[in-house]
């Protein structure tokens, strides 16, 4: 369906500053959001299975070799380990589950470790299956799909007019290249970007209508955290009202693309979520994000739940394809091993309680380690926004302290 509205209104839209008129647009997206979607949601929950070494210069990341930031590192997770965290997700309410490693693109072994991990969480879960490893070619995309992969996550990021100041090592040009190798193996195509990056809301209305022109599945939502010692480091947080504004917009723009809100929600918009998912979302990324930290999934279904949308894991998401499922995916009969758990449990809720449920968590499960050495950005560009504290080192402090506590005698 084309944009509900034109780039004239968008743009006058975007000038809205007082509240009654951005919470008037918030039910303007919402009726267009139920009117395609009804009460159906889209939970997401992701793995950051290879981080850190980043070769390329995005302004925003701190594992970029650029970014004069602790970088969190870990080598590319076995399949194993990428179901475990799979089995996680799902326990956790999760409807898909994507697969995310750093850079722009995978060593043949690495490139098989992802393979092997689809096949298994295919096999052993009931989840949706979903990519984020970079660039790929056409030869790439149709493996993914022959294992299993039926949804894969590659950015813009920004407004091609401004994407020069993101990034000057990943051209824009490329980025387009992977959608379309993408879409050529038949799967679905989940392409967003980052608002507050320093981008006018003029090139907001331009990301936005460059998203309907390429027309993806969906479209990730994220707002800037700003990580030290980045090009975009010292950046203030999104106005939380001005977020929501633009969500709603972004929603008129592209009214059959499914939203969901991603890394930055909690930062920025904080206590107003539960009115940015009236904006138009079909979900969040539930948990945590690649190194930064998130909700708990219970604080993530209860933002939908409050406006009577169904979080609920279904029977067989291949049997009874919610609509967030346009391209007819997962035909067939696919295993439900949590209900399979509790129905032949004598005691379903102490079962529920003995499951260990450890979603992916940047501030335990990533080692940060400061480069000894950090090469100049090529665009030239200061890093800044040294010694800004975060939540994920404020949390990894936590549990250092409370693992010393329990590590020895008191002195």
């Amino acid at each position: 369906m084309p944009p509900l509205i034109t780039r004239d209104e968008a743009r006058r839209l975007g000038e809205i500053e007082d509240r009654a008129g951005i919470e008037a647009l918030v039910e303007r997206a919402w009726r267009a959001r139920v009117e395609r979607f009804g009460d159906a949601t889209d939970m997401c929950s992701l793995v950051n299975a290879k981080s850190g070494g980043c070769a390329e210069d995005c302004g925003f990341c701190a594992q970029s070799k650029y970014a004069e930031a602790d970088t969190p590192l870990h080598a590319m997770m076995e399949p194993e380990q990428i179901l475990e965290h799979a089995r996680a997700a799902e326990a956790a309410g999760a409807h898909r589950f994507c697969m995310v490693t750093q850079g722009q693109g995978l060593s043949r072994r690495d490139f098989d470790k992802v393979l092997a991990g689809v096949r298994l969480v295919a096999e052993h879960t009931n989840l949706k299956r979903c990519a984020s490893i970079g660039h790929m070619s056409p030869a790439r995309a149709k493996a993914l799909k022959d294992a299993g992969v039926q949804r894969v996550h590659h950015n813009v990021e920004t407004a091609e007019s401004y994407y020069p100041e993101v990034s000057s090592t990943v051209r824009y040009e490329g980025r387009l290249r992977t959608i379309d190798a993408v879409r050529d193996a038949g799967l679905e195509t989940c392409v967003g970007g980052i608002l507050n990056l320093g981008e006018t809301r003029e090139q907001r209305v331009e990301m936005a209508f460059e998203l309907a022109a390429i027309d993806p599945t969906s479209v990730p939502i994220n707002l800037l955290n700003p990580r030290p010692g980045t090009k975009f480091g010292d950046r203030d947080f999104m106005d939380p009202w001005e977020a929501v504004k633009w969500i709603a917009i972004f929603r008129l723009i592209l009214p059959d693309a499914l939203f969901r809100l991603c890394g930055g929600r909690v930062e920025n918009i904080g206590e107003l979520q539960e009115i940015a998912v009236k904006a138009g979302l079909n979900g969040v990324m539930m948990g945590n994000f690649l190194t930064t930290l998130g909700s708990t999934p219970d604080e993530d279904r209860a933002l939908f739940e409050r406006h009577g949308l169904n979080v609920a894991r279904q029977p067989d998401n291949g049997a009874d394809p919610r609509p967030d499922n346009r391209s007819g995916w997962l035909a067939g009969e696919t295993p439900e091993p949590v209900g399979a758990l509790l129905a032949g449990a004598a005691d379903p809720a102490a079962e529920i309680g003995a499951l260990d449920v450890h979603l992916w968590d940047p501030a335990s499960q990533l080692r940060f380690r400061r480069k000894p050495t950090v090469p100049p950005r090529p665009d030239g560009a200061p890093n800044r926004g040294h010694g800004r504290p975060t939540r994920e080192h404020d949390e990894a402090a936590l549990a250092g302290a409370a693992g010393a506590g329990h590590g020895g005698p008191e002195r």
